[in-house]
């Protein structure tokens, strides 16, 4: 068995290199901070401007995707934006913006 020693300054080397590599990631464009995936019904009525009656009713329906962990509700990000895109289709339409 080998033995390799480390000393103060290898350490200090390292830590440079994963404070480079770290600023390097931050610094891209695509590494960007992304929205949570999953939100819980009180985010989901506030983006969506409905009730928690009409929440559940479009859960009882399958219109939103959601799943319980627990007592805990979680509905996917991208599900939700699908929605609201749809209700802002919907709206359109029916002012006769198209």
């Amino acid at each position: 068995m080998e033995i390799e020693l480390i000393t103060v300054e290898d350490l200090r080397k390292l830590k440079q290199e994963i404070l480079h590599e770290i600023r390097t990631l931050l610094a891209e464009p695509n590494n960007l901070i992304r929205p949570k995936k999953w939100l819980k019904s009180r985010d989901v009525q506030k983006i969506l401007s409905i009730s928690p009656g009409t929440l559940q009713t479009m859960r009882n329906r399958r219109l939103i995707p959601f799943t319980r962990i627990g007592g805990v509700i979680f509905y996917n990000e991208e599900e939700v934006r699908k929605e609201l895109e749809k209700q802002s289709l919907k709206s359109n339409l029916i002012q006769g913006r198209f």
